[in-house]
């Protein structure tokens, strides 16, 4: 199947966008855990998870369009040193990542690829949940404080 070269190209930043994801989610993941904040770590790492998932979706999509999936042009991946800082870091990528998926559906929209749409779609409800937990935990660190909000994250072992 020969797909539309602008479908492509936008289907291919959408992927960008989520390959880096995939990077500072999980590196985020990872430092909190050090950090001892295993709740915190299982939600990062679930949407690092999440990130991949959608990327293996996207790259079966341009497979199929008779495109090359670009995995080498990547963006800068932020990284948080606190917890307030990782959370904020994460939703700029979010915000980011919404203007360059929903552009992408216009012009799916535009080139009538409804299969590519409907892909991005999923993929942009999902940033969409992640983008408001997100904003929630912003919240949540401002009500609480950073540090009683930090030992909210922190998982007891000795639980059942």
């Amino acid at each position: 199947m020969k797909g539309d070269k602008e479908v492509i190209r936008a289907l291919n930043k959408v992927l960008g966008q989520s390959l880096i994801a995939i990077n500072q989610y999980f590196l985020h993941a990872r430092i909190v855990r050090h950090w001892g904040l295993e709740a915190l770590n299982d939600s990062l790492y679930k949407q690092s998870i999440a990130e991949m998932k959608w990327s293996d979706d996207l790259i079966a999509r341009i497979l199929l369009l008779g495109g090359l999936p670009n995995l080498q042009e990547l963006g800068k991946v932020l990284v948080g040193e606190d917890v307030p800082e990782v959370i904020d870091c994460n939703l700029r990528l979010e915000k980011q990542k919404f203007s360059i998926i929903t552009d992408a559906i216009t012009l799916c929209e535009t080139k009538s690829d409804y299969v590519s749409r409907h892909l991005l779609v999923t993929i942009k409800d999902g940033n969409e949940e992640y983008q408001d937990w997100l904003e929630t935990q912003e919240d949540l660190i401002e009500s609480m404080g950073a540090e009683r909000y930090i030992q909210s994250q922190i998982s007891d072992d000795d639980e059942p």
